[in-house]
């Protein structure tokens, strides 16, 4: 009778030991992750995109954007955006910084 008492706490302190390895186990992991997550910095490249202009179109409105950005092709000037092309040919591209 006594022997099973020993080996039944035996057995528990093995259970309770695993237990205890598990759970620092997943505490380590859990740190290394978010340990390696705060290093990784990814950063844009830095592009140069020109001075700051404003073109004036006929109808009153006006664009602001960047020099790098207006493209002269078959003697028409394109603004050429990420996403669209417009054509600001009649416009009047005055150099000035805008905030």
């Amino acid at each position: 009778m006594e022997t099973n008492k020993v080996e039944e706490q035996s057995l528990r302190f093995i259970k309770t030991k695993i237990l205890i390895l598990l759970l620092l186990l997943a505490g380590l992991v859990v740190a290394i992750h978010y340990y390696l997550k705060s290093q990784i910095q990814i950063e844009a490249p830095k592009v140069e995109l020109g001075r700051k202009v404003i073109v004036q179109l006929p109808d009153g409105k006006e664009i602001q954007t960047y020099e790098n950005l207006l493209v002269e092709e078959d003697g028409k000037l394109y603004y050429d955006g990420e996403f669209n092309t417009i054509d600001i040919t009649n416009g009047i591209v005055v150099i000035q910084n805008w905030e």
